[in-house]
Order: structure tokens, then sequence, then C-alpha cells
């Protein structure tokens, strides 16, 4: 078999089981999931939380699908394959062989972020293209100077705003690499790089212009969610904590690359690495390399340092699509194994073991959770059934339901006239909301747990409305996750409360 075929085979297995399993198995999507859904609905330039970009996409697949909701599923193996093929096409364009650029992938296939997380669609997910996509295009475009291939950069990072802010990082390290190398500087005194910038500015000038109109509505999201540090030990601890994760992340990797050396493979690895020597194309390729690989990084764990801010684990995601290519040009793979067939079985078992976690999560989980898991939540009993409440005492489809993230966004996907989430019931927080269309249709309050009143989000709006039912859903046919209650109040139209009342 080719290295080209043997990439084909493995990237289509993985991608084809990963989607597979959850598409057959879980029974209500992962969180970011249903936001993404309930957000798509309304096809606006911006969301509470991220850019627009995932929510359309799934908005997409919902609407291909004649309202299926496993769309999500396979988006995240459309985006890791398109990785795959990115960090492919970059290997070769490192002067790696075709074994090696297959190796490449194998080995980015068994870090952590390209399991576990995958069925769970969002921003961090739909970034791995974006960083790959853009590593490449970049060094394409250095090499050939070819006004397509810069425009094509300033396209993909101008998508990759639309993702998520986070892509910013990596446009800053392209920048500067452009500032720093003699190679890449010279390319300045050239239409190239001003028409990728001046594609991505133009694309984005609509979502800035919603930024504008939402007085920067996720940023001001982002900053009421994040946490100053509280001691100076955070300083330390915060960034230290992040890259103890991001290695944890690649212990498959490790464990991959050490089936491969063997014991014996280890020892000796040192010397058979001084041996090499390395040419001026070879060590400019290095360090471009090396640039993507450590910067961005280096960045974050600076900026954690700096601010004692506290990163998300998960947003290391997009940072490791050169961690495959890394090891293989510096470890010189896989001419150095011992063991290749070992480092292809460890990196396969890798991957039966995770998928057979997610599995295990959607059939077996219930026998042992006492706790409600969003996986089993029984999202589409609970959405019918609001439906069917608000259509009995209304006549009407239900237009609106308000709540929080998790209660109203499950209603809006679920119901099959999709009412629009008026998240909290802040006209701020949902500016696709039209307040008078509100108040001539009416709103359902939703809410859960075993309380009669309104939660407070809620009751700031309304303080003299109690429930008008309530409904106990079994979380899972089988075990022992305890049953979910839910709780709805109906507020007919020319009675919507439009501002909080003090």
């Amino acid at each position: 078999m080719t290295a080209s075929r043997a990439a084909f085979v493995y990237v289509a297995s993985l991608s084809l089981l990963w989607a597979l399993i959850p598409t057959l198995f879980f029974p209500n999507p992962p969180l970011d999931v249903v936001e993404g859904y309930a957000w798509g609905r309304e096809l606006a330039l911006g969301y509470t939380k991220h850019p627009p970009m995932q929510a359309w996409l799934l908005e997409l697949t919902y609407r291909i699908t004649g309202g299926g909701t496993f769309g999500g599923y396979w988006l995240s193996q459309m985006s890791i394959a398109l990785g795959y093929w990115c960090i492919w096409h970059l290997a070769k364009r490192l002067r790696l062989t075709s074994w090696q650029a297959f190796w490449s992938i194998v080995l980015t296939s068994a870090t952590f972020y390209f399991t576990l997380p995958a069925p769970e669609f969002n921003p961090n997910i739909l970034q791995i293209p974006v960083w790959a996509g853009m590593i490449l295009v970049f060094h394409r475009a250095l090499e050939r100077g070819q006004l397509l291939d810069w425009l094509l950069l300033g396209a993909i990072a101008a998508f990759g705003l639309y993702t998520k802010y986070f892509v910013a990082l990596l446009i800053g390290a392209i920048g500067l690499y452009t500032l720093v190398r003699p190679d890449a500087r010279r390319h300045l005194l050239t239409p190239g790089p001003w028409i990728t910038a001046a594609t991505c500015v133009a694309l984005l000038v609509p979502h800035i212009l919603w930024l504008v109109e939402t007085d920067f509505l996720t940023f001001k999201y982002a900053a009421s969610r994040s946490r100053s540090a509280v001691s100076w030990l955070e300083h330390v601890t915060n960034p230290v904590n992040f890259l103890g994760a991001q290695i944890a992340n690649h212990a498959g990797l490790f464990i991959t690359l050490i089936s491969g050396f063997g014991i014996a493979g280890i020892k000796v690895l040192y010397t058979k690495l001084r041996a090499q020597d390395a040419g001026e194309t070879a060590k400019r390729e290095a360090f471009f390399l090396i640039w993507f690989a450590a910067l961005p990084l280096c960045v974050v764990l600076l900026l954690s340092a700096v601010t004692g801010g506290e990163f998300e684990h998960m947003w290391g995601t997009p940072l490791f699509v050169l961690s495959g290519i890394v090891a293989v040009r510096f470890l010189k793979l896989p001419d150095n194994w011992a063991h290749p067939r070992g480092a292809l079985i460890a990196a396969i078992v890798i991957q039966a073991i995770f998928l057979g976690v997610i599995s295990g999560q959607a059939l077996l989980e219930p026998l042992w959770k006492t706790k409600h898991t969003r996986m089993h939540y029984p999202g589409h009993d609970i959405a019918l059934m609001l439906s069917s409440k608000w259509r009995e005492e209304m006549g009407t489809d239900l237009p609106y339901v308000a709540g929080d993230m998790w209660s109203a966004a499950n209603v809006a996907l679920h119901a099959g006239e999709r009412p629009s989430m008026f998240y909290q019931h802040d006209r701020a927080l949902s500016p696709w909301i039209n307040l008078d269309d509100v108040q001539r249709k009416g709103v359902m309050l939703v809410w859960r747990g075993d309380r009669a009143t309104l939660p407070e989000e809620l009751a700031k709006y309304y303080p003299d409305i109690d429930r008008d039912g309530t409904q106990t859903f079994p979380a899972f046919v089988y075990g022992s996750i305890p049953p979910i209650q839910v709780n709805w109040a109906i507020i007919p139209p020319g009675e919507v409360a439009e501002k909080p009342i003090r």
C-alpha cells in the first residue's frame, strides 16, 4: 500500500467511526452543539459567546438533514479530516517523504484533542483546519509568491476570525514571522501580504459592524466570565497548569513514539540524532516549523503569567496541529524506529480505547451515574411537551422560549416549530430578538429543578409570577440517573416585560 492510500484509509476509517458512533448512540447532543443549533436558527452575524461560523454550519446541516440533530458529529470529523489533509500537504512541502507525512497524521491523531472531545463540534474543533490551512497556505505563499495564495490566506484568516477570535494569535505569529525572517520580509515589497490583509478586513466588515451595534457583546461576555488572579501565586500556577495539561494531552503521542522506538531504540536515539547534518534549506524549514509550533503556545503562557488569567485547557486544541510533523521531522521517523508496526498498533489501540469510552458514556454511563448528564438529557421529549402545552393554551406554535442556555436551547432545537431562544430573557444577550414581535406573540419561560418560583434571572422581569406547570422526565430508559423536573410559565401576548422590574 502506498503512503497516500494508507493515509486515506486511516483517516477515512477514523472519521467514519468517530461520526457514526455518536450519531447512533448519543441520546442528546453535547452542550456546545445544542447552543450552536439554537443560535444558528437566527442566522445572525454574531452570538452571545462566539462569532457565528460554528452556528451557521450547524444550521446548514439542520436544513440539509431535514431537522436532524446529528450534523455536528459529521462536521467535527470533516473539520478534523480537513486538518489531516492540510498536515499531509504541509509535511510534503517541508520536504518530508510521503511515509513521513503519513506518520505525521498518525501521531497527531493520537493526541487527546483529536479523540475524546471530537463529537462536540465547537469553535475549538473548527479551528483545527483553519490553523493547519493557514500555516500551509502561508508556506506556499512564501515559496511561490502567487497572489492567489495570499488571497486565500486572507480568506482563511477571516473564516477563522468568524470562528473564534483566538485565531488572531496565529495571524500575529504569521505577521511577526514575515517581519523577522529575511526570506519572508522581501514579500512586503510585493502586493501579496497587503492583499491578504485587505481580503481579511473586507470579509470581516459585516461582523465588525455587528460588534459595534451590539456594544461588543462577545467581548463583554468573555470579560464577564473571566476571573482575575486572587494572588501572585496564580501568575505562576495558571500557566504551569495550562502547560501541564497540554503535555498530558500528548500522552497518546508519547505512547505511540515509545512503542515505535522500544527501550533499546530510546537508548541510542540521542546518538542517531547527533549524527544528522542539515543544510540551509532544512534549517529554514526547521525554523518555520518550530516558530508555528512553539510561538503561539509561548504567547499564551506569557499572557497567563503576566495577567494571572486562567486559560481553558481546551483552548489549546488548535495550538498542536503541528505536533505530529514536529515529532517526525526532529526524531527522524520512521527511520529511527525499531518497531514501526508497534507504533501503528499503539495508535490504533488508543483510538479504539477512546471510541470505547464514548460508546460507554452513551450506553453504560446511566448504570452508575447518579447526576444529570447532558448526553442523557431528554431534550426531545421535553421540547415536544412544552410545545404542546403552549399550543393547548395559546392555540399557536411556540414562538419564543426564555431561560438558561441549556433549558431554552434544547427547546429551540427539538421543538418542531423551532422557537427562537430568548437567552435569560435579556435583550442585550439576545440581540437577534425583536421585542415588538415577542410582545405580539408571547413567550414561554422554562427552568429546571424543584422550585415553583422563577429563577433569579427571570424573576427580575416577572417578580409576581409562579410556574404554570411542572413535569418530570426520566433521564434514560434504564439506570440510576435521577429524573429531570421541568417547569414553565406562559407569558401571553401584550404582557411581556421589556425591562427588569427593580
